[in-house]
């Protein structure tokens, strides 16, 4: 009976550590999202939140990664006086993230699989926006406008989160803690 207590008491501190993790992941993805925003034609802006999405992705998994890669940059839309995009960015960022955490898992969490499962989450994040951008225009041609800014922004992330990744993944101790990645 105490085992069965004590690993109760493991699982919640688990539970409580990944919902933390997940709560902090959404605030580094809001900060991330609205320390530089730089407007686009389409009326959206290029950010750095697709970086902390990714990262989030890799270390929390997809149901805690989608969370907060979804939450945190739908936040800073609303915050940040773009309101109109809150439902197209917690359902595209949160796909980003279950996309490319359950992706890398499949891919046994090789250091290759972080670049190739960013690149698919990125592909999600330029065609979702694209195909928003042209609904909301009311015409694919507008949404179109907004691919280069678009692509800008997912190689920022997809190159800043690779890296990171890689560079946690060399800590043991990091590795203890989120074993996802």
């Amino acid at each position: 009976m105490e085992k069965t207590m004590e690993k109760q008491g493991t699982a919640v501190h688990e539970q409580t550590k990944l919902l933390v993790m997940t709560g902090l992941f959404i605030a580094l993805g809001y900060v991330a999202t609205t320390v530089l925003m730089v407007p686009s034609p389409t009326g959206g802006y290029m950010n750095l939140g697709d970086t902390v999405v990714l990262l989030g992705a890799y270390l929390l998994g997809p149901v805690y990664g989608a969370v907060a890669g979804g939450v945190g940059p739908a936040l800073a839309d609303l915050l940040g006086g773009y309101g109109i995009y809150v439902p197209a960015t917690l359902v595209i960022k949160a796909l980003m993230g279950v996309t490319a955490a359950l992706l890398y898992r499949a891919l046994q969490k090789k250091d290759w699989a972080l670049l190739a499962c960013g690149v698919a989450a990125e592909a999600i994040m330029v065609v979702g926006y694209c195909l928003f951008d042209g609904f909301l225009a009311g015409n694919l041609a507008a949404g179109l406008a907004g691919i280069p800014s678009n692509l800008m922004q997912a190689a920022f992330g997809l190159a800043a989160s690779t890296l990171l990744a890689l560079v946690l993944k060399k800590s043991g101790y990091v590795r203890k803690q989120f074993p996802n990645l």
